[in-house]
């Protein structure tokens, strides 16, 4: 477990999946505790797919291969390239397993730097191989909620910019079906409930919002996303848990029925020899929200 803090605010990345498991902030600890009665993850990084993969699998090559939901950054050990009080950079390269299963090369570097109410998190992938590289990323933190022991039906999800006020149908297997399903947005405003969650994830793809935030109570605290290079947003959590996730990914699961290559997939991003490409997400949080 890697330690960062600056001023009271406080947070701890694991070296495993580089995945956030702490972040204190304005006095509160506020993401999710990974609980495995509910979900033992607290903010994993998706790479190299986002999403289920049909029926569990990639076709790469003319090749069918293994792929577990979200890919396997999660699960996978980083190397540690910097570390100082504040800041922390870590660093996943293919190795003979990723190749197995995702037969290209890649680095793929994340690093962290907190402030006082504001952790901020950039991607860096880079193709080091002599043809494109197809990849997904994505992030999947989960924030408490309630919030500050306010009580738990008066929360909403804000959004930047009016959304869809409707979202796919998670067919099963996890996979984007072409049904749709409403959402009851107010303007920009989606009061959670559990209910919004009975039939899965809401998928806001090509979003017009690039943030959107969890609030509390009228003007209460808040947690904020902050995306760059992320355009679809999501939201998810398990009916009845403490915790709702806001996600942002580059790409999505496979459409219903989709058995094509990888490099085919809608929503791959295709990343040219020896290219480099950043995301960013900041996580920014608010003792008072102005709405």
């Amino acid at each position: 477990m890697i330690e960062l803090e600056n001023g009271p605010a406080r947070a701890t990345i694991a070296t495993t999946g580089a995945e956030l498991h702490a972040w204190h902030a304005g006095g509160r600890d506020l993401l999710w505790t990974r609980d495995p009665a509910w979900w033992a993850k607290s903010s994993p990084v998706l790479f190299p797919i986002v999403g289920w993969a049909n029926q569990g699998v990639i076709r790469a090559d003319g090749k069918v291969r293994p792929m577990g939901v979200h890919g396997f950054a999660a699960t996978s050990e980083f190397t540690l390239e910097a570390h100082n009080r504040a800041n922390v950079s870590l660093v996943l390269t293919d190795n003979a397993a990723t190749r197995e299963v995702y037969p290209y090369p890649f680095h793929l570097r994340i690093a962290y730097r907190l402030e006082e109410a504001r952790l901020a998190v950039r991607f860096e992938v880079t193709n080091p191989g002599a043809r494109a590289l197809p990849y997904a990323l994505g992030l999947h933190p989960a924030f408490r909620w309630p919030l500050a022991g306010l009580d738990r039906a008066d929360h909403a999800i804000l959004f930047e910019k009016p959304e869809n006020p409707e979202v796919p149908v998670i067919a099963p297997g996890g996979l984007i079906s072409p049904a749709r399903r409403p959402v009851p947005l107010d303007g920009r405003r989606l009061k959670l409930t559990d209910d919004l969650f009975a039939a899965d994830a809401l998928c806001f793809l090509d979003a017009n919002s690039r943030s959107f935030r969890l609030v509390a109570g009228d003007k209460g605290p808040s947690i904020a996303l902050e995306a760059d290079d992320f355009p679809h947003l999501a939201l998810w959590a398990k009916p009845g848990a403490p915790f709702v996730s806001m996600e942002v990914w580059t790409g999505h699961g496979d459409p219903q029925g989709y058995s094509g290559e990888l490099v085919d997939k809608p929503g791959m991003r295709l990343l040219a020899p020896g290219a480099k490409a950043g995301h960013g997400v900041d996580f920014v949080y608010r003792e008072v929200d102005a709405g």
